[in-house]
């Protein structure tokens, strides 16, 4: 009966000790995510609140990250898009609102986890697409975002989404991102 309490107490402390595909927690990616993501010309700079903003951008609880919602707002290499995506943008440049979204949430990720090849997995993405009540192309601008976790994470970047139109988002930015990552 202690063979079998041993095996089963080893058995447990491996199975906590890896990721459900069997990969030890403690060395999650083949590959340095943050060379990866200079591999994709991106520089990641300081995460900055727009002003009179009262929220923080992340919240941990025990292995999760929750990130606050962010847009593509303006810094020195990317600009703010602005407007409804389908009258004052294109799906393309939606997409592109989507991406630069998603640079700013890695900037805020590693921020607050300091290094970001601790992420185990992108879990829930919700994007949110500033559009009149017509269109109906919100996944293939959130596409934007969603291809670059899965860029940067690889299977691990890819995670489960909602993709939904809002008449309005704060500043007129073309879409707003909120996202749940599990961490080491």
């Amino acid at each position: 009966m202690r063979t079998v309490s041993l095996f089963l107490l080893f058995h447990l402390a491996a199975c906590t000790a890896s990721d459900p595909k069997g990969a030890s927690t403690t060395d999650l990616y083949a590959y340095d995510v943050e060379e990866r993501i200079k591999e994709l010309g991106i520089e990641l700079t300081a995460p900055t609140l727009p002003p009179n903003v009262k929220i923080i951008s992340a919240v941990r609880t025990g292995n999760l990250i929750y990130l606050s919602g962010n847009g593509p707002l303006e810094t020195s290499d990317r600009k703010a898009y602005k407007g409804k995506v389908g009258v004052d943008l294109t799906v393309d440049e939606g997409y592109q609102a989507a991406r630069s979204t998603g640079i700013n949430m890695l900037t805020v990720l590693k921020a607050e986890i300091g290094d970001l090849n601790k992420v185990v997995r992108i879990v829930k993405v919700l994007g949110m697409v500033n559009a009149e009540p017509t269109f109906t192309e919100h996944p293939q601008v959130i596409n934007g975002f969603t291809e670059l976790m899965i860029e940067v994470f690889g299977d691990r970047g890819q995670h489960a989404r909602s993709a939904i139109g809002v008449a309005s988002l704060p500043w007129n930015l073309a879409c707003e991102v909120e996202m749940i990552v599990e961490v080491q």
